[in-house]
């Protein structure tokens, strides 16, 4: 079971708020924290709740100007439940002597349960073991349950259970001058003798949230009589319980709350249905039945299970854990993108940016039907990317870089540098490859599902309005004889600029013009599968013609693709320029070099200068494209290619990079499985570890990074195993990690759930029986017909 759990043993509260953003638990709808229910935010803990795309607009005084923002809110804290013995203080971790702790996440059953022994200043012992879920099935529902086990003493004990509305946006601290007051208190009140109700709204965005409590103690499994009062002020309402123990009797307190708002489906009103919710829900132990079996059923989809290690294969399904528990099935049909931090903290505000990239791949081909209803946040939000390339004098669609409630760029107008402490213009915004990230995701999930009417309705439409934005955004050049994308930023955060320019923005970044290439070949390869119909429609609605279909043609043979010299890509036109690194000086100066553009901002000067990069950049073509793919792409456009050369251009950035991303490592990791697989095992272990040992110091607290999760999750599933789709068949090819002695998997492929085992001498491949057509199976060279049932074993 060690693979399946995360257990801290120790209390150290400086290691607290990471461990409260990995402790997490959500449902896809909403999730919570893993701060203690007697803490309230402060110190160590932060107990906040996020609602998925819950998010309110607030304007502040930012260096003498108003910044608009839009946050993810921080709403009321339902997890509020404390407890005293003899009228004595509340029980606080800081102010008892602890001789017992162990906190322990169970990834298999979505359960957080913590055991607590101490000893309070009065010589009572005490043991305290509290249970936590936030319901899988029914997402409107969590529970907590508390077991009290008076050990050398017997007397009286109160208990608190709260619902606190006066909770702020305060879990970044960088964020410090900007509002967080995003909640406006309607009102408290008690439903019956267990039952207490409080009503928010948010300022701007006018969402109401309806919580509600129900909370019972028992002893023996029987409801016990208990002395209740009620405390309700503005935004807070506590309902106190008193009663008797008895040394060495355990009693039982339950705490069951409802949640819905005023954005939920096939409701009546909110503080209506959280009242019933809670109700009508069973005890703590029936919530736990129809919890757990839910997670069963998520980890026979999801699981991938590795003969390596404990330590790597829990990792690994913690950051499973996480994906399932920022989306779900409970996230169907809601308005809800993927956030770069999941629903875990106050980060990047909870906003969307292209981090989703890397989760679609799980999605695609373990529930695509929740990766179908993920992209229909980015169709929903079209006309919004429509009006921006309007704006800018571009045609087509331009999404933002950062997303959150409408589709509007949401990126900050400014960013603190924490080394300076000054606010620093953000031209970030500039990154437009976010769109071709939504393409290829619009494309992979096609590919996996072969879902005919999405395309046809609504990844088409996409797919069209973003080509035409690079064909707009793309311009002659008569001297080169080349089109050019100039002014924008690629996935390598520290170069935004020209040294010697005022203006933001670079000239032809590599991966953001072959990108764009891909993206127009694409859109022309599916305007010839659509139906005669379906492409009159859209022709006539988009206003294309044959010669824009012309243009776009004409750009995927003469898009210019700057390189540094004979096979190594150039990140950007006069990339070559800039200075070396002097990596040396700066590794004795400072203890952690990742974010050197901090540092370099700090010291007054720039990363714009130097040839440092934050995150792999040229290198995501390698990430995200075949040498095949890769191949005919700079054949289309004249250039050569040659496999050989791309451990050069591995090895050329990664003496560059000063991995500042999470998302760095694990794009190295893959780029380097095919050369050197005993250097990929090394990247990826340590992209493994990045949030659960907060490699940036930090940062996690404020939010795990989704992305680099689900990237790490991809390298097993399809990189070490060679899981790619190639004109319509499903290739694998393996080679897995000596480290790695065997995986075992299923994945969602055409309408087919197919079990994979791989090791270093076979791959065995059985179909489960159902209704789905045969499909085709690649291996070395050669493709096999599978349906319903078949099984095959391949030699290694």
């Amino acid at each position: 079971m060690k693979a399946w759990k995360v257990i801290y043993n120790d209390w150290i509260p400086e290691k607290q708020p990471t461990r409260e953003a990995l402790t997490t638990l959500g449902n896809g709808y909403f999730a919570a924290r893993g701060a203690a229910e007697e803490s309230d935010a402060g110190g160590p803990h932060y107990p906040g709740t996020y609602l998925a795309c819950g998010y309110n607009r607030m304007t502040s005084k930012v260096s003498g100007r108003e910044v608009e923002n839009e946050d993810l809110v921080n709403w009321a804290n339902w997890l509020s439940l404390k407890f005293r013995i003899e009228d004595g203080d509340w029980f606080d971790l800081e102010k008892v002597e602890i001789i017992k702790y162990r906190n322990e996440l169970d990834l298999k059953s979505g359960i957080l349960k913590r055991t607590v022994g101490f000893v309070d200043q009065e010589g009572r012992e005490s043991l305290l073991i509290s249970r936590r879920l936030v319901h899988m099935k029914f997402s409107h529902l969590a529970a907590i349950e508390w077991k009290i086990t008076p050990q050398n003493w017997s007397g009286k004990i109160e208990v608190q259970s709260a619902i606190d509305g006066t909770v702020t946006n305060s879990g970044v601290d960088r964020y410090s001058d900007l509002r967080g007051d995003h909640l406006k208190p309607l009102f408290t009140k008690q439903v019956d003798d267990k039952c207490i109700m409080l009503v928010v709204k948010t300022k701007q965005s006018k969402i109401r949230m309806a919580q509600s409590a129900r909370t019972t103690v028992f002893s023996d499994d029987e409801p016990i009589s208990a002395d209740s009062e009620i405390t309700e002020k503005e935004g807070y309402i506590a309902q106190y319980l008193t009663f008797n123990a008895e040394q060495n009797k355990t009693v039982r307190v339950e705490k069951i709350v409802g949640l819905h708002t005023s954005r939920d489906n096939a409701i009546s009103e909110p503080a209506l249905e959280a009242c019933n919710a809670v109700q009508r829900a069973g005890n703590f132990e029936d919530l736990l039945t129809s919890h757990t079996r839910e997670w069963k059923q998520l980890w026979y989809r999801c699981d991938l299970e590795l003969e390596e290690g404990e330590y790597t294969q829990m990792i690994l399904r913690l950051h499973i854990f996480h994906i399932l528990q920022t989306a779900s099935a409970n996230t169907i049909d809601l308005d809800v993108g993927i956030p770069a931090r999941g629903w875990h903290g106050e980060a990047y505000r909870g906003h969307i940016f292209w981090d989703e990239l890397f989760v679609f791949p799980f999605l695609n081909f373990q529930l695509p039907e929740l990766a179908r209803s993920l992209l229909m946040y980015r169709y929903r939000r079209l006309p919004e990317a429509r009006r921006a390339a309007r704006n800018a004098g571009f045609k087509g669609a331009m999404f933002p870089w950062q997303s959150g409630s409408n589709g509007r760029e949401e990126s900050q107008e400014l960013h603190l540098n924490p080394k300076s402490g000054e606010w620093d213009r953000d031209d970030t915004y500039l990154q437009r490859h976010v769109g071709a990230a939504i393409a290829y995701n619009i494309h992979q999930y096609f590919e996996a599902t072969r879902d005919l009417e999405f395309m046809s309705f609504y990844g088409a439409e996409m797919l069209l309005e973003i080509a035409r934005f690079w064909s707009s955004i793309a311009e002659w050049n008569p001297d080169r004889e080349r089109f050019e994308i100039r002014g924008v930023v690629g996935p390598d955060e520290f170069h935004t600029q020209y040294p010697d320019s005022d203006k933001p923005g670079l000239n032809n970044n590599a991966y953001t013009n072959v990108m764009a290439v891909w993206v127009l070949q694409k859109a022309l390869n599916m305007v010839e599968q659509l139906s005669e119909t379906r492409k009159v429609e859209l022709f006539e609605e988009l206003d294309i013609d044959e010669s824009e279909l012309e243009r776009w043609e004409k750009i995927t043979r003469k898009m210019y693709v700057p390189f540094i010299k004979k096979g190594i890509i150039s990140q950007f036109e006069r990339y070559d320029d800039l200075q070396e690194m002097d990596w040396d000086k700066y590794r004795k100066k400072y203890d952690d070099v990742q974010r050197m553009d901090r540092i370099l901002k700090a010291e007054g000067d720039t990363p714009n200068r130097y040839k440092v990069g934050k995150q792999a950049d040229v290198l995501m073509l390698f990430y995200l494209f075949s040498v095949e793919q890769l191949k005919e792409i700079f054949n289309r456009l004249g250039y050569e290619f040659e496999p050989s050369s791309i451990p050069e251009n591995v090895d050329y950035y990664l003496k560059r990079s000063s991995h500042g991303s999470t998302l760095s490592r694990l794009v190295y990791s893959w780029v380097m499985s095919r050369s050197d697989r005993e250097r990929s095992w090394k990247a990826f272990q340590k992209a493994l570890l990045s949030d659960f040992e907060d490699v940036q110091g930090g940062t996690t607290s404020e939010g795990i990074h989704l992305g680099a999760m689900a990237g790490t999750v991809d390298i097993v599933q399809r990189c070490y195993t060679g899981l790619e789709i190639r004109d319509g068949v499903l290739w694998i090819n393996p080679r897995l990690p000596r480290e790695l002695q065997s995986l075992k998997m299923r994945i969602r492929y055409r309408g087919h759930w197919i079990h994979f085992l791989f090791n270093h001498k076979i791959v065995e491949v059985t179909f489960e029986a159902g209704w789905s057509p045969k499909v085709e199976i690649g291996f070395r060279e050669k493709v096999y017909t599978f349906g319903e049932g078949d099984r095959k074993t391949f030699s290694l």
